[in-house]
């Protein structure tokens, strides 16, 4: 017997980014199935891209797109916040409020907190569900500090309001148990997952570049240690590895300064935001050397698109890495990583052979399909429980 399909929201502050990613993946998925789908994200955030990303939609948000306002920062204006989206989970009968990210989290369980059903009860029998992706959330600040104090006291609090709390990483569920305690709701992980599209090769033929780099332009990413191992790396004809770098952030300038210090101007150009796979193809090889991840699109995406990846041990690229885990570097360490830059010029074979054994991994581990299995099967049981 079929069942009934669910309306389900989901939450989160910025419209950019993996997790924005993520959630427009989810959603879509899950719209193909019947579900209906709303999206909540603050009033003060969105440009050009979410508008391109949200108007290629196949199946576009039959609860539709609402924008309240959520500031950075905490504050009374979470207050509000929340009463806005109970008012729309009772308008839209909501039966999955979903948060995502610390700010998404905190406002979509907020909104519950009282509230026994928002859905009819001619509709999908059981109670609503306040369901939670931190995607690393709250666990960004500090505990040693005041401002992560709290919101830690606030977080083992709203654990108490949770119906279930998917994690996309192990390392991530960790992390979170380690910081935080014990999590008392049902919790699972469910790896994020690739459209079939994105399991393809490249187009060979564009490769101008050694090494590419996507990614915010930021000091966690490690892009400071990634330009100190370019120096010394070079082609077989001996002339200096080149390296094509997309993204923007808070550190371009400081960035763009090291490249004119390290004497590496005509090594590396900086292309700003593009496309992933657009910078993929211009590059033999995808380079992650951050000092903190969860669980990075961007290596998901490089693998897939069978490209050799040099990346750090950090956060939960290990699961993504599976068997070809032991390549992974140390992250913040220089020479390490420019030996492996070396090496992945010096010997191709060996880099190609393991970007296969990769591929099969991400092939089998990190599809769409298979996350959003796990994820409508833990809201059934979120509104049934």
């Amino acid at each position: 017997m079929n069942q009934q399909p669910l309306n389900i929201l989901m939450v989160l502050r910025s419209p950019v980014g993996g997790l924005y990613r993520h959630v427009i993946d989810l959603s879509e998925e899950l719209g193909k199935r019947g579900h209906k789908i709303g999206l909540i994200y603050d009033s003060s955030t969105g440009d050009i891209q979410t508008k391109q990303r949200l108007s290629a939609m196949q199946y576009p948000p039959l609860l539709g797109v609402h924008q309240v306002s959520m500031p950075r920062l905490l504050g009374p204006a979470d207050f509000f916040a929340a009463l806005k989206i109970r008012s729309l989970a009772k308008s839209l009968q909501a039966h999955i409020l979903h948060g995502h990210g610390a700010k998404g989290g905190f406002n979509s369980r907020l909104a519950v907190i009282g509230k026994n059903s928002f859905s009819s009860k001619n509709n999908v029998p059981g109670k609503h569900a306040a369901i939670y992706t931190p995607h690393g959330g709250v666990l960004h600040f500090s505990s040693a500090k005041i401002t992560g104090k709290i919101l830690y006291a606030i977080e083992r609090f709203l654990i108490k309001k949770t119906n279930a709390m998917i994690f996309e990483s192990a390392f991530a569920k960790s992390a979170f148990e380690n910081q935080i305690g014990k999590i008392s709701c049902y919790s699972s992980v469910v790896h994020n997952g690739l459209l079939p599209k994105e399991f393809r090769v490249l187009d060979n033929n564009k490769i101008k570049f050694d090494f590419a780099f996507v990614g915010e332009l930021r000091q966690l990413k490690g892009l400071y240690v990634l330009l100190d191992a370019l120096v010394d790396v070079k082609r077989q004809d001996g002339s200096g590895a080149k390296l094509i770098i997309a993204g923007g952030g808070e550190d371009e300038e400081k960035i763009r300064q090291q490249i004119i210090d390290l004497g590496l101007s005509s090594r590396v150009l900086m292309v700003g935001v593009k496309p992933a796979l657009e910078v993929f193809e211009q590059a033999r090889t995808v380079i992650l050397p951050s000092l903190a991840e969860s669980l990075p699109y961007v290596v998901l995406e490089a693998a897939a698109a069978q490209k050799p990846v040099l990346a750090s041990n950090v956060g939960g690229i290990s699961e993504i890495f599976g068997p070809t885990a032991n390549a992974l570097l140390p992250a913040g360490n220089v020479l390490a990583l420019g030996k492996a830059m070396q090496q992945n010029i010096d010997q191709p074979e060996a880099a190609m052979a393991e970007m296969k054994i990769r591929f099969g991994w991400i092939e089998e581990n990190f599809s769409i399909a298979s996350m959003t299995d796990a994820i409508e099967k833990i809201y059934r049981e979120a509104i049934n429980y």
